[in-house]
């Protein structure tokens, strides 16, 4: 029977380590890290995400700042509204909620985002940094993910990794910070051949596309660490992730719940890219 990774205590004494150390940065400088997130539109999802960002910074002390743009917003409303923040100096992070409504530009949305302030770590400096392994921010999910093994003493290099799934958001990034931690990669996607065969060599296994318990407990190698980053809900309203729990606990030697995973761990790398994005600001 795998150990659960408590996501959601780990990520509570990495917050309490970012308020320790983002007061002392306070009081040395004077200057308070501070996040502004634009969300456009009225997504329900978006509106939770974005309700626990703002809890999130004022939990460790950060200034916060939510700007809510209506759903019929143009492409120049929306690139004023960032050139704003640019130029303002409380806000060292700036995120924009996506998915954006139709008839909006997100790749040019995040071109707009000045890579010093792109605390998502989406723009093309960034994501070329991160490819290069010389990087200031990380993208949170996948820089969640690799806190999650650190904290559960969980060696990569040398190891198997598999990552299900090849979003830029998730996949792509995992893949590079595996093989930055010396791990030997595979990414698989919609088009693998025999995916059964490749995730079963895995000694760490990444699972990220959105389709809820798609990887069962006979596609997972024995003693696996299994990493589930998919929330989906199923029809009777449960959370559930992108493996199937009951089959594969029993075969994973760790393994990652859902909810209470992976995702309190985005949040909280958030909140790291920002008072790095502080800092990096006095320098």
């Amino acid at each position: 029977m795998a150990k659960l990774i408590d996501g959601k205590g780990i990520a509570a004494e990495v917050r309490a380590d970012i308020k320790k150390r983002a007061a002392e940065f306070a009081a040395e400088t004077g200057v308070t890290p501070g996040l502004a997130v634009i969300i456009v539109g009225d997504n329900p999802a978006s509106q939770v995400y974005v309700r626990n960002k703002k809890k999130a910074c004022e939990d460790v002390g950060f200034y916060s700042e939510v700007i809510e743009m209506s759903g019929d917003t143009t492409m120049p409303e929306l690139l004023g509204k960032i050139e704003e923040l640019k130029n303002d100096s409380r806000v060292h992070g700036i995120l924009v909620q996506l998915p954006l409504p139709k008839g909006l530009d997100e790749d040019a949305v995040i071109a707009a985002i000045p890579p010093e302030k792109d605390v998502d770590a989406f723009h093309v400096v960034n994501t070329g940094r991160i490819m290069l392994g010389d990087f200031d921010f990380l993208p949170c999910t996948p820089a969640g993910v690799m806190k999650l093994l650190e904290h559960e003493g969980v060696d990569v290099s040398g190891k198997e990794c598999v990552v299900v799934g090849r979003s830029n958001i998730v996949g792509k990034p995992q893949a590079m910070l595996l093989l930055h931690a010396n791990g030997t990669v595979t990414i698989c996607h919609s088009r693998t051949k025999d995916l059964a065969e490749v995730t079963r060599r895995a000694d760490i296994l990444v699972v990220a596309i959105g389709k809820a318990d798609f990887i069962t407990g006979d596609m997972i190698k024995p003693g696996a660490v299994v990493i589930d980053v998919g929330m989906n809900r199923r029809e009777d309203g449960k959370l559930t992730g992108d493996v199937d729990f009951a089959t594969a606990e029993p075969v994973a030697s760790l393994i990652t719940p859902v909810p209470g995973g992976v995702g309190p761990m985005t949040i909280t790398m958030l909140l790291e890219n920002t008072l790095t994005a502080a800092k990096r600001s006095v320098k």
